[in-house]
């Protein structure tokens, strides 16, 4: 705990709430105006609540932080009713702070702070060994204005979300450990202070129907190839093989995005962003300086559990398309300098996912208990990427032990496979990649999980000549 309070971004989470709480207290007298129907039930990556008469994205999740806080939120009991806390079933580990979060999310206010802290070793294989072990971790606040709700704009709203690292350069320990393609601890990263990770403004037409963002948007969990079951390394998977299409060129930057729903079980998504924007930097000096150059994603989503009220296994379907505008190096042998190296400006690439529940436990369409399956593959051209092809496939089996409702255990594969003409040109010895993880989510409080892992990769860096390795790691996530 006093890793946890020693850290900076205490003074941030403490500043923040002593803005909120005294307005909420000065509101709190006020008439408190009335929900909106979806626009008002969403999560922070603008996943839709599920009614009956409006469209439900299922596909959207908000990597690292987002829908099941938003969830919480939606869970707690109305001001005039709160309960007495009680830390040990609180959604929260702050609780309800006496109605005063149920009152700010009345007025529009939504935000959720959370901790996630990873423990992994190499246990064997690999680089090597040898003080083979290290922690880390990442702290999220989040915040989204409604401003339907607090009557300024219908159906618009602002999110954004700042977030920080530390660890014993965590970052490292994949490459010099593991010699991985894909980093066994998806939310490792060195050192660093508050940044402002996402931002952007949400407008929302035609009984949401139609949906705008416009700001600092990140394609990869958040938007495009988004599986429920396989897209968030704080709360399922670490491996990034297993959150993330390694053949899609994802992007976090300055754009715009676009999603429509025709019906309620079909929809169609693109967005346009900067390709040049760097981390941790506001994007402006790239988005409108220099050349431009945007990068272009598309998407259609089918959710089979829309067409017919009789099949309640939820599931959705997508294929979808990307172009990167960079200026890639081509794989070349130039026989030591003697001819010259080339490049190709302009480069396109194709996926398709699905995630699929193939049995519940009971008929209850809140229970979410029972077995579920993904699957997702994707291509890259191989002259320019080292990954020609990916797929990964896997399952997930949420409350398998009797009492533990919320627990999930989960197993999944995914390989890189090395492009033929990186194996012919560059290394005649590049193969493929395979990770293979089981993982068990705990839910020790409603606020505290702990998730011990296990990994195995075989030919790390996807070399055949290189050692496989066994990872194990422990997980901890609490939400303030």
């Amino acid at each position: 705990m006093m890793l946890i309070l020693n850290r900076p971004w205490t003074l941030f989470a403490v500043s923040t709430l002593a803005l909120l709480i005294p307005l909420a207290t000065a509101l709190s007298a006020e008439e408190i105006p009335p929900k909106l129907s979806l626009a008002s039930a969403t999560s922070q990556s603008g996943t839709p609540t599920a009614t009956a008469e409006e469209p439900v994205d299922t596909t959207s999740t908000e990597s690292e932080s987002t829908e099941s806080d938003a969830e919480t939120q939606a869970a707690l009991p109305a001001a005039s009713e709160s309960k007495p806390f009680n830390f040990w079933t609180s959604k929260q580990m702050t609780g309800d702070w006496g109605g005063i979060r149920t009152q700010l999310e009345d007025i529009g206010i939504t935000f959720a702070l959370t901790y996630q802290q990873q423990y992994m070793v190499n246990m064997r294989g690999g680089l090597e060994t040898k003080n083979g072990s290290d922690f880390g971790g990442s702290y999220d606040h989040t915040l989204e204005l409604d401003f339907g709700k607090m009557k300024l704009i219908p159906g618009g709203s602002f999110f954004f979300r700042t977030k920080g690292t530390y660890g014993n350069e965590i970052s490292d320990f994949d490459q010099e450990k593991i010699g991985a393609l894909s980093r066994t601890n998806g939310d490792a990263g060195p050192e660093e202070p508050i940044f402002v990770d996402k931002w952007w403004y949400r407008q929302r037409l035609f009984d949401d129907r139609l949906e705008f963002r416009l700001g600092k948007i990140a394609t990869a969990k958040d938007l495009f190839d988004v599986s429920t079951i396989a897209g968030s390394e704080d709360k399922q998977f670490l491996n990034q093989a297993l959150t993330v299409n390694r053949a899609i060129a994802h992007r976090n930057g300055l754009g715009i995005y676009v999603n429509a729903w025709p019906t309620d079980w079909l929809y169609a998504r693109a967005a346009v962003v900067d390709a040049q924007a760097r981390p941790r930097r506001t994007g402006f000096d790239t988005a409108f300086h220099g050349p431009a150059r945007f990068s272009v994603f598309y998407e259609l989503g089918l959710l089979p559990h829309h067409i017919s009220s009789d099949w309640n296994l939820t599931g959705n379907y997508r294929i979808g398309s990307w172009y990167n505008p960079a200026t890639r190096t081509i794989f070349r042998d130039t026989l030591g300098g003697a001819l010259s190296q080339r490049t190709r400006t302009g480069d396109v690439g194709f996926y398709v996912g699905f995630d699929q529940m193939v049995w519940k436990e009971s008929s209850d369409p809140k229970d979410k208990q029972g077995l579920s399956l993904f699957g997702r593959y994707g291509y890259a051209h191989g002259d320019v990427n080292r990954v020609e092809h990916f797929w990964s496939t896997g399952t997930q089996y949420a409350g398998l032990i009797p009492t533990r409702d919320k627990d999930t255990l989960g197993f999944a594969v995914a390989q890189s496979i090395m492009s033929k003409q990186f194996r012919s040109q560059i290394n005649a010895r590049a193969d493929r990649e395979t990770v293979y993880e089981l993982y068990y989510a705990c839910h020790v409080t409603p606020w505290f999980v702990i998730s011990p892992d296990l990994q195995v990769v075989t030919n790390p860096g996807g070399d055949k000549d290189d050692r496989d390795t066994l990872v194990a790691g422990l997980r901890l996530r609490i939400t303030f």
